[in-house]
């Protein structure tokens, strides 16, 4: 390969890597305006983009120009939330890490936790109130129940996503 073939191939990955840094960013943004952690977003976005199968810690953190302490943080959240998974490279002691192919599906399955837990609180707090707190007991039953409702909801979206999913890879295309 001649020295114009490689700066050219150059150019074009540091282009390419400029477009997944940004889109990183770009995420983060929107997660930030969502109420989740920033650094969370820019971690995602770039483990979605990447061209690697997976990326170590410290690679990530040089990609975001990042701590390691933030990116360690980070991609605990990321993992608990089912977002992404640590890779593992036998005899290796870094920690990896890859993008879920479905990170979206893990938003709802994440609500479901939420709810479960929110619902727990409110079916205790609702035990504790006394007969002549009704105003209180109307709020938290209508918030409890609304969120079973979502819940319920939810399996059934959860259903028509994968459906969806698969119709679209059938299909073949990227619409």
């Amino acid at each position: 390969m001649d020295e114009s073939t490689q700066s050219a191939q150059s150019a074009e990955e540091r282009e390419r890597e400029q477009y997944r840094r940004q889109f990183a960013e770009d995420l983060s943004l929107i997660w930030e305006q969502a109420g989740t952690s920033r650094m969370d977003g820019r971690v995602l976005g770039y483990l979605l983009i990447m061209d690697r199968p997976y990326i170590s810690s410290a690679d990530l953190a040089t990609a975001l120009g990042a701590s390691a302490g933030a990116v360690s943080m980070a991609t605990r959240r990321l993992i608990d939330m089912t977002f992404i998974r640590r890779h593992p490279v036998p005899g290796d002691r870094n920690h990896y890490f890859r993008a879920e192919d479905d990170p979206w599906g893990s938003f709802l399955a994440n609500e479901r936790r939420f709810f479960d837990r929110e619902i727990r609180t409110l079916d205790e707090t609702i035990g504790w109130l006394r007969p002549e707190d009704t105003a209180a007991r109307t709020r938290l039953r209508n918030g409890r129940d609304y969120l079973r409702w979502v819940q319920d909801y939810h399996t059934q979206m959860l259903a028509d996503w994968e459906q969806h999913k698969r119709e679209r890879d059938a299909r073949g295309t990227d619409d």
